[in-house]
């Protein structure tokens, strides 16, 4: 769109020359030609039915927002734009686009009678076109999607723009054309052209340091005679961005001066003002990407499944996405950014901020991590890779067409018997209780004997106390043996159901002739029935589950008990309406504190779990070995929790290859793979959190019916962490010693409301990945 880019000329003879008085019977009857041949025919229909601002629609961009509300996630719309009343914008762009456009815009009738006159008799004539036109008559063109230079556009912009300055106020009709005018690089509205061109805002209410300045408005106020480059001449004709070429800043740098004259002449500046202001040179680079801003960063995997999460809800259900990407809502995520950064700075292992032990190796190597909070169910941190464009190894989602995306089921191996140790301290199983633990056992009802194509089942791992070994020394070992009887004693549908319960809502199971897992929904039918399709191999972590789907169960368990469903968005309003907001509800597992307090108790043992920061901890490694290899391991995990954080790590292969360190070992478990990321997040994140460790320290557990021989046990070790999972056997030294006593957890945490519905079903479907 051009503006008049004309500076009002001295002023003339009020006489008529004889050339301009022949000139005069052309126009009228061109002007005639006009009213009649368009006027009486089209002028009625252009009056009554073109839209006016109130009918208009604009697209304006959604903004995603982490958890604070005030700093930007992402930008989502076809047109990045973003409205704001004409009273809560300060004076900058106001004066500087009146000086630009039209100058007698606060004493016209916003029509340019002239300027209609002259493309009555330019189109009669086949003379030059004329473009010249008063702000309403430019905002007029926009708002009807009036296209060409033509005589009867111009009537009928006029006949607009007469309607509008009857209809509205002057403000009224600035504050439109503000908040629709294209500024170019994708933005349209100051509001988008400031954030775009320079960061800022318009807003008055920002602090004076964020609000766009007068001599940068003016540069922006500039690009409205020619928002692009012409696509026939961009280097010839580039329009007035400074920063596309040497040619265009001298444009902007002219047009800059030509609307500082105007603003001293209009009375907005000074002459002394005037030669103070200076022309900024702060204008950012040209940003491609700036209307879909940070979507191809680790975050536009989150915005992919906060989209997600608001197609169910009421306000969007069954809308297509350019509802919410073109709505001009504020989404508000459940996303903390100092977490998203402590996360991303662990997990992306292609950073030299991730721990030593996982940088520098092969490029096949990928990490996820996901942190739940305790007691909500807000996702805090979420990394299922580098790319929002790209794969999700973290979880999966639906887009738009119902078709599931993402790869982030992957065998928890060990880590998955959080579950078992869950269910047997609900089911009355003390952790101190003994079970037959040697290398290894048959398990006739589960197939599994000498004589079977799997055979035995084989501890990973010895430990001091074999042959006879409590649980909780099994569970610091590792035990296969121990957790294969477990689960049968228990039966995989109560397994199962506690990690149902916990929050794994799926589960990936091993169907004859597919080549690749199916996902099984595990709220779909009753858990004895669901327990069918996997077999008791599920104990001991064999079929896979998502990284988000394990940290909500983990928080869970740091919430003693109380689950609530994992989600991304925190709010969505529109104009500082309510659209819609989360709703925080809980289920209780049925564990008592006791169960609680023995679960917790015994998983601090891990040493892999242990942090250094003063926070209680709990934990647990896993690892899943490639194919049938006891040597070569493809998948490896931590998961564990503080009292207010949570959160589960895998480190596996985007190609199902083993994990290879690029030295040439295959020395890679859970407790070193994914427990040094894990360890580094939640070290991290607790500090930036900024909360008191005191106030979120562990229960302890009575033992009811021990005896004097049985009441001792080790307390959280402080050495360094083994490979306690690994698929190869090296003993697990521990010494029973007095446990130190906690002081319990905190009273204080959020009163959530209960009895959580179960949430729709959805139907299985096929996802990437290795077995």
């Amino acid at each position: 769109m051009r503006g008049t880019g004309e500076t009002p000329g001295p002023a003339g003879a009020t006489t008529a020359s004889p050339k301009r008085k022949r000139r005069r019977l052309p126009v009228v009857l061109a002007v005639c030609v006009l009213l009649a041949g368009c006027g009486l025919v089209a002028g009625g229909y252009y009056f009554d039915s073109v839209p006016t601002p109130s009918d208009l629609k604009l697209p304006e961009s959604t903004t995603v927002f982490y958890a604070d509300g005030r700093t930007p996630m992402a930008k989502l719309g076809a047109q990045n734009r973003t409205i704001v009343p004409y009273d809560q914008m300060n004076d900058s762009a106001k004066q500087a686009i009146v000086a630009a456009e039209d100058r007698t815009f606060w004493t016209n009738r916003g029509i340019d009678f002239k300027g209609v006159l002259r493309a009555a008799w330019a189109n009669v004539s086949g003379g030059q076109r004329q473009g010249a036109s008063t702000l309403t008559q430019q905002y007029a063109r926009i708002a009807a999607d009036l296209r060409g230079v033509t005589y009867s556009r111009k009537l009928r912009e006029a006949v607009i723009a007469w309607k509008l300055d009857d209809a509205y106020t002057k403000e009224e009709i600035l504050g439109f054309y503000l908040n629709t005018v294209p500024f170019g690089r994708g933005a349209y509205g100051i509001e988008a052209a400031a954030q775009t061109y320079f960061g800022k805002t318009v807003r008055r209410d920002a602090p004076p340091e964020r609000q766009l300045t007068q001599a940068e408005a003016m540069v922006l106020c500039a690009m409205v005679k020619q928002p692009e480059a012409d696509p026939a001449d961009p280097e010839g004709t580039p329009g007035y961005d400074p920063r596309r070429n040497a040619l265009a800043k001298q444009n902007s740098i002219d047009r800059w001066n030509y609307i500082r004259d105007g603003m001293v002449k209009l009375g907005y500046l000074t002459s002394q003002q005037a030669a103070d202001l200076a022309y900024p040179d702060t204008v950012r680079p040209i940003d491609k990407d700036a209307g879909r801003s940070d979507l191809d960063r680790p975050t536009g995997l989150v915005v992919n499944h906060v989209l997600a999460e608001l197609r169910g809800t009421e306000p969007f259900r069954g809308k297509p996405d350019e509802v919410i990407r073109d709505g001009g809502y504020r989404i508000v995520t459940t996303i903390d950014k100092r977490v998203q950064d402590a996360a991303e700075a662990a997990a992306d292992i292609r950073r030299d901020t991730a721990p030593r032990a996982v940088r520098g190796q092969p490029r096949n190597w990928q990490a996820a991590l996901v942190a739940v909070e305790p007691g909500t169910g807000r996702v805090l941190g979420y990394y299922g890779g580098d790319k929002g464009s790209g794969a999700d190894y973290a979880g999966w989602y639906s887009d738009e067409d119902g078709q599931a995306r993402g790869f982030g089921q992957h065998p928890p191996g060990s880590s998955f018997k959080v579950y078992d140790l869950a269910a047997a301290v609900r089911d009355g199983i003390s952790v101190k209780e003994r079970f037959d633990s040697p290398d290894t056992k048959e398990f006739p009802a589960s197939g599994r004997t000498k004589g079977s194509a799997a055979g035995p089942i084989r501890n990973a791992e010895r430990a001091p106390c074999q042959p006879d070994c409590a649980l909780w020394e099994a569970t610091v070992a590792s035990l296969n043996v121990t957790y294969f009887e477990l689960t049968e004693r228990l039966g995989t549908d109560k397994v199962i159901e506690m990690a149902r319960q916990a929050g794994v809502e799926s589960m990936w199971e091993t169907v004859r002739g597919n080549p690749r897992p199916q996902r099984v929904d595990l709220r779909s039918d009753p858990a004895d029935e669901v327990a069918k399709r996997f077999s008791t191999e599920v104990g001991i972590g064999q079929y896979g589950i998502t990284v988000q789907d394990h940290a909500n169960g983990m928080a869970t368990f740091a919430a003693g008990g109380k689950r609530a469903d994992a989600h991304f968005v925190r709010s969505v309003s529109k104009d500082d309406e309510e659209v819609w907001t989360e709703q925080l509800r809980t289920t209780d597992l049925g564990l008592d504190r006791e169960a609680v307090d023995q679960l917790d108790w015994t998983l601090r043992r891990v040493r892999a779990a242990k942090l250094d920061n003063g926070w209680d901890s709990a934990g647990k490694t896993g690892t899943w070995q490639a194919g049938k290899s006891t040597t070569q391991n493809v998948h490896t995990w931590m998961v564990g929790w503080t009292g207010a954080l949570a959160s589960a790590v895998w480190l596996g292969t985007t190609d199902g290859k083993p994990l290879r360190t690029s030295d040439g070992s295959y020395d890679v478990y859970g407790s070193t793979g994914a427990a040094p990321i894990w360890r580094q997040f939640m070290t991290k994140a607790t500090e930036a959190m900024k909360l008191d460790p005191g106030k979120y320290r562990f229960g302890e557990p009575k033992f009811p019916g021990d005896t004097p021989e049985t009441a001792s046990a080790p307390p959280p070790s402080t050495a360094a962490p083994t490979p306690s999972d690994s698929p190869s056997p090296s003993p697990t030294p521990s010494s029973p010693s007095p446990s130190p006593e906690p002081t319990g957890r905190p009273t204080s945490r959020p009163t959530l409301t209960p009895t959580l519905p179960p949430p729709p079903t959805i139907t299985p479907t096929r996802t990437r990945g290795p077995r």
